[in-house]
């Protein structure tokens, strides 16, 4: 007998309509061909339903998370988590999944929580002996106070959300008199602002998976953006030219892939998981991990998959099982 799968997009954030895109590839990939029954399952602030193939709304029962249809209540067994940012990778979705007993495709609720703190997560990867840029937090409202803590790190900087992705509110700072302005579009998106030292060389991708039992690390990526650094148009209006696999050495191609599973296993993660890095000088600086990257089509997770030589059913029900 086939099980009822909640394909979980949306979300609170500003990354809402490149999560609905990873869904419906998810959703589009596996209802095709399979004995289980998916149902699309859209994640807003104020309002949870389910939207069949005929664009209906169905209402959700928080309380048991089911759907109400038909003058029936459908039990979900497993959800399938796309929701890039806040619920579904701080956390949030996690612990209340946790609570109801549903299993969720992404990591437990303490993992995300800590990998969506880009600070608490890089003191952590340190911790490993993995190299990472220098960086301080201000939180909004005290930047004053920090104000020379920042003037201590060298230029350009980086400012960016410490909780949040698909480049939302990130800048490239050259100069004091720029810094105020990087900050208040941070805090856009965020009260607290990483403020990052910029390590100038080549920018490598590493998805990681459990694909037959087994964690693997799928071949890395070299992320050659347009623009001054990987910001929103590069990820997802092809301003950026992306190289699978990355044209770097044998030996530097399993360095990456093993600190990728190094920090996949040590932090206890779980399903799909894409690590950025940056390499200077044959060092790997690590920059941040996404525990739910995007898998829509101009993703590079599922660029990746392919050059493995995993196709993107097999990707997803790899999740599930």
């Amino acid at each position: 007998m086939g099980k009822n799968i909640a394909i979980l997009m949306g979300g609170y954030s500003s990354e809402y309509d490149i999560s609905i895109k990873s869904g419906n590839m998810v959703y589009n990939t596996l209802s095709k061909s399979s004995n289980d029954k998916f149902f699309k399952v859209i994640i807003k602030k104020n309002e949870w339903y389910h939207l069949d193939e005929y664009n209906n709304k169905f209402p959700i029962n928080k309380e048991k998370f089911e759907i109400i249809k038909d003058n029936l209540d459908i039990k979900i067994d497993i959800v399938f988590n796309t929701i890039h940012g806040e619920p579904g990778e701080n956390g949030e979705i996690q612990s209340y999944f946790e609570n109801l007993e549903i299993i969720q495709t992404s990591s437990n609720s303490k993992s995300s929580q800590l990998t969506f703190n880009k600070k608490e997560c890089k003191k952590k990867v340190e911790e490993l002996g993995i190299l990472t840029p220098k960086s301080i937090l201000i939180k909004k409202g005290v930047f004053y106070k920090k104000y020379n803590e920042i003037l201590n790190l060298k230029f350009p900087i980086f400012i960016k959300p410490n909780e949040g992705g698909s480049s939302y509110g990130i800048s490239k700072i050259k100069n004091e008199k720029d810094i105020i302005k990087g900050l208040k579009k941070c805090y856009k998106e965020d009260s607290d602002a990483l403020i990052e030292e910029e390590i100038y060389g080549r920018e490598i991708s590493v998805g990681v998976i459990k694909f037959k039992d087994k964690v693997i690390a799928l071949p890395p990526t070299e992320i050659i953006p347009h623009n001054e650094f990987f910001d929103f148009d590069a990820k997802y209006k092809g301003e950026s030219e992306e190289i699978t696999p990355a044209k770097i050495g044998l030996d530097k191609i399993d360095e990456v892939k093993n600190l990728a599973i190094s920090i996949y296993r040590k932090l206890n993660l779980k399903g799909i998981t894409r690590s950025d890095f940056i390499l200077k000088n044959e060092k790997f600086y690590f920059l941040e991990i996404n525990t739910n990257p995007g898998l829509t089509k101009e993703s590079i997770l599922p660029q990746q998959a392919k050059a493995y030589g995993i196709e993107l059913e097999e990707l997803f029900k790899s999740v599930l099982t």
